[in-house]
């Protein structure tokens, strides 16, 4: 079997040593053995490093396992209360999960609840072993408007972040964002498991395919194994698994029984083959995850190595693609890295998708609404007015 090598030359030594830690088994030593090393490690780094990466709930748990005695207690202190105050928020998401389970049950709206508390549970045995902001739930596009409603009569506040012509939205987009304003819950409503155009499993295939948690008195639906790895990967490499607990998902899912020829079957299906392998690789590589002869297929792919490479680069500094602003030479990589992951056909679609109108198009030329059926002729003509324009504005500075 093939064994790929990654540089990680340029990522953080702390960065490296928490790697090490989570990937070491109970009957092995850390290779950082040396006392040297670890009087050079910038603790604080370490943590911050343990934060950004949402590692920090099984690296403290790591931790007290193995009873390494070189961490400073100040360090296992302040790793202690982020535990404290993610498992008391796992709790409440926990809770507010159950409730709306329950909703979409009475309303006899079939969910898929994607992340979030019950990945915790599923995949690393404990809810608070795992971090979350939100509620992530799938529901078909033909039952969003009742969704919608629900969710406003339970108190949440839709985030109207996008404008849409003629109805773009459905396939550009993935979700919609709820807030409450008194419990602060934010649950995404998603359509689509992935922004388009690619194409991805419809919803009543998923839906076919689902589980059933007895995470709470109500059932709580979810997605099977084999399609949870389809969700989690091309979810992972949009974000350039800019967070390492990305890769982790992988690493704890890998171990349990898929069926990798199902795997196979939906990743070729929709083009994320070398995506699937990408992720294998990266979790082989930083968490030394076992790679069986079912999944060899998936990892012996030469661009999937290519893939896993470039993934490297968000791994050499702390980046976060969801806070503005994104430093420039990341936005310019991540744009170049999101066009290399999609197959020939996928860019094929995208560069289609580029010839339907935005909503810039109907802020540049204003049209009633009975008339926005021609800013499909017109976009390129738009398009070029507001290139041209940019240069002259940059001209005249």
């Amino acid at each position: 079997m093939v064994s790929y090598q990654l540089c990680l030359r340029k990522v953080p030594d702390e960065l490296i040593l928490i790697l090490e830690m989570l990937s070491c088994k109970k009957s092995e030593n850390l290779n950082k053995n040396n006392q040297d090393f670890f009087k050079n490690v910038n603790w604080n780094e370490f943590v911050e490093m343990s934060i950004h990466h949402r590692l920090f709930p099984s690296l403290f748990l790591k931790i007290k396992e193995e009873k390494w005695g070189f961490i400073p207690q100040q360090t296992m202190a302040l790793l202690s209360q982020y535990v404290k105050i993610n498992t008391m928020n796992m709790l409440s998401l926990s809770g507010e999960m159950g409730k709306l389970g329950t909703l979409f049950n009475q309303h006899n709206i079939p969910a898929l609840f994607l992340k979030g508390p019950i990945l915790g549970a599923e995949l690393y045995g404990s809810l608070s072993l795992r971090t979350s902001s939100d509620i992530d739930v799938l529901v078909s596009i033909k039952d969003l408007n009742k969704v919608e409603q629900m969710m406003k009569v339970k108190g949440y506040i839709k985030d109207d972040y996008f404008s849409s012509v003629l109805n773009d939205w459905k396939w550009r987009h993935h979700h919609v964002t709820f807030n409450h304003p008194e419990t602060k819950m934010k649950v995404e409503i998603h359509w689509r498991l992935n922004p388009g155009p690619a194409k991805q499993p419809a919803f009543k295939e998923l839906w076919e395919r689902r589980r059933v948690s007895t995470f709470s008195q109500s059932p709580i639906f979810y997605l099977s194994k084999e399609d949870l790895f389809f969700f989690l990967v091309t979810h992972g490499a949009r974000h350039g698994w800019s967070r390492i607990r990305w890769v982790m998902d992988i690493h704890q899912l890998v171990q349990q029984d898929l069926d990798w020829n199902k795997v196979m079957k939906v990743l070729r299906s929709y083009g994320y083959l070398d995506i699937g392998g990408q992720a294998l690789i990266l979790t082989n590589r930083l968490f030394k995850t076992p790679i069986s002869s079912d999944m060899e297929p998936l990892f012996q792919r030469k661009r999937a190595n290519q893939l896993a490479h470039k993934a490297i680069f968000y791994l050499e500094e702390m980046i976060n693609l969801h806070t503005e602003p994104v430093p420039i030479h990341v936005s310019k990589y991540h744009q170049r890295h999101l066009f290399d992951l999609m197959s020939a056909k996928q860019k094929c679609l995208f560069a289609l998708s580029l010839l339907h109108p935005y909503p810039v198009d109907s802020e540049t030329m204003p049209l009633p609404k009975n008339l926005h059926f021609l800013y499909v002729p017109l976009r390129p003509f738009l398009w070029t007015w507001r290139k041209s324009k940019a240069i002259y504005n940059n001209w005249g500075t």
